[in-house]
């Protein structure tokens, strides 16, 4: 199991603190939410942010792009110290040019999903991806809370991924606290995205990151 707590919920006036603090505090990951106010309405941070944050941890960092024609910016996330990054499929005409782009790049490419969309849009790609990100809020807002049902959508997912990529990492982004932590990777994920619950513990991120474990 990966822990990859969200910027979204941190302190954005010291955000390079925040990602060696979660070093420090044990996460595998660090996850990154790019918004562009037209795929998602938030705007939140671009390449440059990345490129800072880069300069305080060694950690992979998970680059989630929630903007439209995602093709655009692989080669300036990658330049900025990217290591993994995901589109949505309801993004991109063109996902497994996306998703090969990311490879060729020299990063990990992985394939978001929305809550309303089926998982049948994503089983041509999945062989082409090391990571599908399965939302479990509607993507835009951090705080919100974990849709009704996802677990049972985090097993149909696991189970595609059993059957066409056994390699392919589940990430669950959206709503996670113990208790849906839990539920969800009893379902069968195997990285948790988290942003509140981390960086709103009352006794701080290497508890929420233990608690979480």
């Amino acid at each position: 199991m990966l822990i990859a707590p969200s910027l979204l919920s941190a302190d954005f006036s010291r955000l390079g603190e925040e990602v060696a603090a979660l070093e420090q505090a044990g996460a595998d990951w660090v996850h990154f939410d790019v918004m562009d106010g037209h795929f998602v309405p938030p705007i939140t941070i671009g390449p440059r942010t990345v490129e800072h944050c880069r300069r305080y941890a060694k950690l992979p960092f998970d680059v989630h792009l929630m903007i439209e024609n995602p093709e655009r910016s692989i080669d300036a996330f990658r330049d900025a110290g990217a290591n993994t990054i995901s589109v949505h499929v309801e993004a991109t005409r063109h996902i497994h040019r996306a998703l090969e782009s990311i490879r060729k790049a020299g990063m990990r490419p992985g394939v978001c999903l929305n809550p309303g969309s089926p998982l049948v849009l994503v089983e041509p790609v999945l062989k082409d991806a090391d990571l599908l990100v399965v939302m479990c809020v509607n993507p835009g807002w951090g705080g919100q809370k974990y849709i009704e049902g996802s677990p049972e959508r985090i097993k149909a997912a696991r189970a595609l991924r059993d059957r066409l990529n056994p390699k392919l990492e589940i990430e669950v982004d959206g709503g996670v606290n113990a208790e849906t932590g839990r539920q969800s990777t009893q379902s069968g994920a195997t990285v948790l995205v988290a942003g509140s619950f981390v960086f709103g513990h009352p006794q701080g991120a290497k508890a929420a990151i233990d608690q979480l474990r």
